[in-house]
């Protein structure tokens, strides 16, 4: 239970506030607290204090939280802005005092009133933002893959379909990365944007961690026609069995593919590396094609499926309204928002040609949680099974189904990313 304590001032920090609030952050997520004069130098550079709050009792941080802008892509393409919250810790000393609660108000509050459409996270515990009205909108999946049992031919030469697979440097990851993420973000709702720090980051341009940098392996898939359709990272380790046979596993960091060649490529490639016996995914799409492009699908072995990307829906009319639909239908929908700003009722009007989602006055037909509709939003989960599960309420029969015939979608929505 809660107990709310006034004097501990919730506010957006200061330049002079960065070390102590860092070192709340290290502290939280139990890592070393003292933060190095890098990593501060590096934090004041990008942290917008105006988005970054602390808590501070008696002028010590004890809590934070920060947000920055974001571009999260719906169904069918269009990208809505988002308020993307991220570094979020309370101290263990200052738990159950509402600290985070407080937090989460002024910046929903602040986000509605900016205009952004929803608010996103990565939720490291399950049970915690629920109840700020935020649901799980996509899912995230890791497969380990047994190279000798895959059934693929050890001699591949390449790809077979006219296109080439070549080894790059991070400075040219750097030119080809972004434009390529881009065709990605477009095509994939529940992506979200990288900044040009992102691909610093990743390609070691920036590195002010505590442990040193070192250069991952980067490979392109290029096609037939030379265009850049797939980007990798990835690393290996050096392990050997006692009868001196390569044990070596390649981690992936991250794939893009703008195509199903380019990504059948590139894991066609991975596993095809010497020495390299065992392949790990890293995160992937709960639905990604990997397993199938083995002739054993069964050498793909699923060792992660969670929730990944967490939504908040601030404005139901823009967040309907900037989706497609495949099918043609109305559904009144009441959504409880308890005093927030998604609450009322709406009629959604949804076909191929568009959609139109209007307050209205007429009677409820799906009464549902804001929470819920999150997970409903990007086309992921099903009013069917949330119905079952209690957290929807049908006014009018078979009222769930219809919800589904026009938001479900054919492939699942998925993050990329942590933030």
């Amino acid at each position: 239970m809660s107990r709310p304590e006034p004097h501990i001032e919730v506010r957006p920090i200061t330049e002079a506030d960065i070390p102590d609030w860092s070192r709340a952050l290290n502290t939280g997520f139990l890592r070393t607290p003292a933060a190095t004069e890098a990593e501060i130098a590096d934090r004041a550079s990008y942290i917008d204090p105006t988005r970054t709050l602390g808590a501070f009792d008696a002028g010590r941080c004890v809590a934070t939280f920060r947000s920055f802008a974001q571009e999260l892509t719906t169904v069918g393409g269009t990208p809505v802005p988002a308020d993307a919250i991220s570094n979020v810790t309370v101290s263990p000393t200052h738990r159950r005092r509402g600290l985070l609660t407080r937090m989460m108000a002024h910046d929903l509050a602040a986000a509605k009133d900016r205009g952004d459409v929803v608010a996103t996270l990565i939720s490291a515990e399950y049970p915690i933002y629920g109840r700020y009205g935020f649901g799980p909108a996509t899912w995230t999946a890791q497969w380990t893959v047994d190279v000798p049992r895959t059934g693929l031919d050890p001699r591949w030469p390449g790809p077979e379909d006219g296109g080439r697979i070549d080894i790059v440097d991070p400075a040219d990851v750097r030119k080809i990365g972004p434009e390529l993420h881009e065709r990605l973000r477009r095509a994939q709702p529940g992506a979200v944007d990288r900044d040009e720090r992102w691909w610093q980051t990743n390609t070691g341009l920036l590195h002010h961690g505590s442990s040193p940098w070192a250069e991952p392996f980067f490979a392109v898939y290029r096609s037939a026609s030379g265009e850049v359709d797939g980007l990798v990272s990835y690393k290996a380790d050096d392990h050997w069995g006692d009868a001196k046979q390569p044990l070596n596993t390649a981690t992936v960091n991250w794939l893009i593919a703008a195509t199903p060649a380019a990504e059948r490529n590139l894991w066609r490639y991975l596993c095809s590396i010497d020495w390299i016996t065992t392949v790990k995914s890293g995160w992937r799409g709960p639905d990604d094609l990997l397993p199938f492009y083995l002739p054993d699908p069964r050498a793909a072995r699923l060792t992660t499926l969670a929730d990944w990307l967490w939504v908040r829906i601030l404005d139901v009319v823009r967040a309907l309204e900037a989706r497609t639909y495949d099918g043609e239908g109305s559904l009144v929908l009441e959504v409880v928002d308890g005093g927030g700003p998604a609450g009322g009722r709406y009629r959604l009007e949804a076909s191929a040609d568009g959609a139109s989602c209007t307050p209205t006055t007429d009677a409820a037909e799906l009464v549902l949680d804001v929470a819920d509709l999150a997970r409903l939003w990007l086309g992921d989960e099903s009013a069917v099974r949330l119905a079952a599960l209690g957290l929807v309420r049908e006014e009018r029969a078979g009222a769930a189904r219809v919800a589904d015939a026009l938001l479900r979608t054919s492939g699942r929505p998925w993050c990329p990313d942590i933030f």
